[in-house]
């Protein structure tokens, strides 16, 4: 865990605001009628804190809209003086910071194409320096969760303390249902690393399509994360950019009022209940790694049989019994077919490299015990 962090709770951003804080408007700021129109949609919605609008939108071919750039910032201070929505924006230049700051602009966020840039990213905290306004950062486009947690890093060093990751999914060379990959066990995994940062799911960017959103923001809400950055427009048939994936006002008024939101705490009766629940599955554990580690000395009396005999590592016969027996063992019990197989092929994978480790071989192949 990285506790070197100075990280402010969500809370102290937005004081009184229920969790989940939505931050949401359109993926481009394409005129000031489109962007006031949705930002008046949008503020009859109690839980949207904050407007959001891509006013520099360079697209990945060059003949596409690109954002209206400054104008788009001017149309955001009208949307801040009539309604009183808070404004954020993509950040990937010095000089779109210089420009954000200039007009008032609450919250940046760093894109998932900044992120992947070290050297980008630590000249946007370069500019920052001395700045105190909350940023936001986008997951790499990739799954590297040491890359993502490198550019909240670089903000806090250069005293940046409202800071929060937001999940957007990750790109997948198939095709698959989501536009990007939700893989929730990478912003968990960031959670566990810097405990307290506050995390903002994206369903938009996550599904690319409307009628996934649903179940995306809900799965957010599940795990535990603090709120939604869900794209809006006024009339999502006609915008310019990621029109599939917006929302009308309306629209995301009915989302968000179909969610459930849990309680992270319950009575004390329950914390009760549920630490010794906990106390349970601790014990359970400590007894699984015992286990574990009187398999894996047997594994290695196995290597040094198989040594002193000259027999081959690979035992496919006995690897297929393996697989045949636990399955159909688990099954009774009650395990998930799809868990149990992956269990059973780290515990195998571990086990053929003792044994090759043991034999003095150092290829890659997969093979039987």
């Amino acid at each position: 865990m990285n506790n070197n962090l100075a990280i402010e709770p969500l809370g102290n951003w937005f004081p009184g605001s229920d969790k989940p804080l939505v931050i949401s408007g359109p993926c481009s700021a394409e005129s000031f009628e489109q962007v006031i129109e949705t930002a008046r949609g949008l503020k009859k919605i109690p839980q949207v804190k904050v407007f959001r609008s891509g006013i520099w939108k360079p697209r990945t071919r060059p003949a596409g809209f690109e954002g209206v750039g400054i104008e788009g910032l001017k149309w955001l201070q009208e949307v801040k003086a009539e309604t009183g929505l808070l404004t954020a924006v993509e950040v990937a230049k010095p000089i779109h910071i210089e420009a954000a700051l200039k007009y008032g602009v609450d919250i940046l966020w760093f894109g998932a194409r900044t992120v992947v840039n070290p050297f980008t990213v630590q000249e946007l905290c370069e500019t920052l320096q001395g700045v105190n306004i909350p940023v936001l950062v986008k997951n790499p486009l990739n799954p590297d969760v040491k890359l993502w947690l490198g550019a909240i890093e670089r903000l806090n060093k250069a005293g940046i303390s409202k800071v929060a990751a937001v999940h957007r999914g990750f790109y997948f060379y198939k095709h698959a249902l989501y536009r990007n990959q939700p893989m929730w066990e990478i912003p968990i995994e960031l959670q566990r690393l810097v405990p307290g940062l506050p995390v903002i799911c994206d369903p938009s960017h996550i599904c690319g399509r409307r009628d996934l959103l649903h179940d995306i923001s809900q799965k957010a809400l599940d795990l535990g994360m603090d709120g939604l950055m869900i794209e809006s427009h006024i009339n999502p048939l006609v915008a310019l950019t990621d029109a599939d994936q917006q929302v009308t006002p309306d629209q995301l008024s009915e989302l968000i009022n179909s969610l459930t939101v849990r309680q992270v705490s319950g009575t004390p009766e329950f914390e009760t209940l549920l630490e010794q629940l906990r106390r349970e599955i601790d014990k359970i554990d400590a007894e699984l790694l015992d286990i574990l580690a009187k398999r894996m000395r047997i594994v290695e009396e196995i290597g040094h049989y198989k040594r002193e005999n000259n027999i081959t590592v690979l035992q496919i016969r006995r690897w297929a019994d393996i697989i045949f027996d636990r399955l159909n063992i688990g099954s009774r019990l009650g395990l998930g077919r799809e868990f149990l197989l992956q269990i059973l092929q780290l515990v195998h994978k571990e086990s053929i490299r003792k044994q090759e480790e043991i034999m003095g071989l150092h290829d890659d192949s997969e093979s039987g015990q």
